[in-house]
């Protein structure tokens, strides 16, 4: 299965998985709002052998057939002094 992604213009490191390119139908009016206008990065082949960087392939694949969509979070990075804290 294709899926067309698009990356966030208002965050950085959030993602949006859909199954159609331009189709933005099942995704909530709430979050297209916070998401911003979205920026087509790629379509991806979610039976292909080429992995995900920071998603599971099965996961975004469900939640596509389950919702309409997948939404990628940016990565929590630990910041220096938490860090600092737990070294």
């Amino acid at each position: 299965m294709l899926c067309a992604i698009y990356k966030s213009k208002k965050r950085d490191g959030m993602y949006l998985y859909v199954a159609k390119r331009n189709y933005f139908d099942d995704v909530p009016e709430g979050l297209r709002q916070a998401f911003g206008t979205p920026i087509f990065v790629m379509l991806f082949n979610l039976a292909g052998a080429k992995p995900l960087a920071q998603a599971d392939k099965s996961e975004v694949l469900r939640q596509i057939q389950t919702n309409g969509f997948y939404l990628q979070m940016p990565k929590h990075e630990e910041s220096l002094l938490e860090q600092l804290k737990n070294s």
